[in-house]
């Protein structure tokens, strides 16, 4: 494979600051099979590197070795776990619906193995004298179908769940539901901001209008909204409730061993490489090679299959922060969780969209200039947080003197109580504490009754002290 720069007609820019999209016209059916063949074998070989690499960071955040015994380093641990897997006994639940049950772990894989299609590597190159795109394909709304791929993935979650016919898994499946439509709204909402300043929805379009500035800088709140919702996104740590071992064994995967765990294990990794990919595309240049490496030589290291190393280097930094908050943080309790979502993400995400919408409006349609219009928001903001200081602090409500009795079993299964909530009394500790009482005051009783036995035939007539008592005493 040779490499080439990019053509005017490929990837470029035209007049008037238009993108162009990427051109595949010159692909055959042989560079597209070259194109599926070659994601796939990333994204598997990539599962098994990412696996060690948290290993390895993990346990050099809490001062061990990490994996240090199968091949160099280690790389070779990741494979022996995924041959154990292979040969491990495969069993099968009575219960569950065998079809939904067998299927469910595949339809999580197959929708996380769709995302790649659309993500730009790099470039137009020179693959085998053909002049191509380091991409499968693209299309004018690139972005919708990576948010429809990604919300089809639940699927295999809650079907899976569902079909085990067990209660944590049902219950682990029910959590990924709620877990996705609310951290989806807002993951999507903070992408809508980059399609306003982008002015498509393609991902190659997207990448090229990062050219001159990358859209995390301009649109930081949108990146931080994303950033945190991707990680609800794929149940990783401090979000990973659909799966808490402390609550639901093992979540929705509880009743499922050997390759159909590991299918669900497969999935969540590749969805973790799918979400760091869509931010290093949507904010992080793409595969554009950071300043001041992009200004070496008129741009030398942006053509060619260069690119290919700035993505991948974006890309594993994003999965360092994944291992890096799984080392660090704790998991929310679920109304955390929720509320989190519901009534911080997703308002500021709305506020966001009408601010960045607004800006662009005066932007296009008036002659404001730019300076201007930053430093009257900039006042305007300073303006509103003047007068949040004097909203007097709302009263707390005057909590009961006693908790509240939570019934646990109200609902048909028992549910543990909420903070300021407490079991009633257990009717069995109560006939115990009552037998003990019973038994120490019959015990107390006889006792005394001993002892005054004692001390009236050992002292009968002990109304004064002796002397020698007294002098003893003084």
């Amino acid at each position: 494979m040779g490499s080439g720069p990019t053509g005017p007609g490929v990837l470029g820019l035209v007049g008037g600051g238009e993108v162009l999209p990427a051109d595949f016209s010159n692909d055959t059916w042989w560079i597209v099979l070259i194109k599926a063949v070659g994601i796939i074998v990333f994204l598997l070989t990539s599962v098994l590197i990412a696996i060690w690499f948290e290993r390895k960071v993990v346990a050099r955040m809490q001062v061990r070795p990490g994996p240090n015994v199968h091949g160099p380093f280690g790389l070779l641990q990741s494979l022996a776990d995924a041959m154990k897997l292979l040969v491990k006994e495969d069993m099968n639940v009575k219960a569950a619906d065998k079809v939904v049950y067998i299927v469910a772990p595949m339809i999580s894989v197959f929708a996380s193995l769709l995302i790649f299609a659309v993500i730009p590597l790099g470039p137009a190159v020179n693959m085998f004298g053909v002049i191509t795109p380091l991409q499968l394909t693209d299309f004018p709304v690139a972005v919708l179908y990576i948010l429809a791929a990604a919300s089809f993935g639940v699927y295999g979650i809650v079907l899976g769940g569902w079909s085990s016919g067990s209660t944590y898994p049902l219950l682990g499946a029910v959590r990924s539901t709620a877990q996705v439509i609310s951290y989806e709204l807002a993951m999507g909402l903070s992408l809508v901001s980059v399609f306003l300043l982008a002015g498509s929805m393609s991902t190659s379009q997207i990448v090229q209008s990062q050219t001159t500035i990358w859209w995390f800088l301009p649109l930081l709140p949108a990146f931080v909204i994303y950033f945190i919702s991707m990680v609800g996104e794929v149940n990783r740590l401090p979000f990973d409730l659909p799966e808490a071992e402390g609550e639901l064994v093992s979540g929705f995967m509880t009743e499922y061993s050997s390759m159909k765990f590991a299918w669900f294990f497969l999935a969540e990794y590749i969805n973790m490489l799918n979400v760091s990919a869509i931010a290093t595309t949507l904010f992080f240049g793409g595969w554009r090679a950071p300043w001041p490496i992009s200004a070496i030589n008129d741009g030398m290291f942006n053509e060619g299959w260069w690119p290919v190393l700035w993505f991948l280097a974006k890309l594993w930094f994003f999965m360092f922060l994944f291992v890096w908050i799984r080392g660090t943080l704790l998991r929310f309790r679920y109304d955390q969780f929720m509320s989190f979502g519901w009534k911080v993400l997703i308002p500021v995400a709305l506020a966001w969209i009408v601010a960045v919408a607004v800006i662009q409006g005066v932007r296009q349609f008036t002659d404001v200039d730019l300076t201007t219009l930053l430093i009257g928001l900039g006042v305007l903001a300073v303006l509103v947080i003047a007068v949040t200081f004097l909203i007097p602090e709302r009263k707390e409500p005057a909590r009961p003197a006693e908790p509240e009795v939570f019934d646990p079993y109200a609902g048909g299964y028992p549910v543990p109580p909420m903070p300021g909530q407490v079991l009633p009394p257990s009717p069995r500790r109560a006939r115990l504490a009552a037998q003990h009482a019973t038994t120490a005051g019959t015990g107390a009783t006889a006792s005394t009754g001993t002892l005054t036995a004692a001390g009236t035939a050992e002292h009968p007539t002990d109304q004064h002290p002796t002397e020698a008592e007294e002098e003893s005493r003084g």
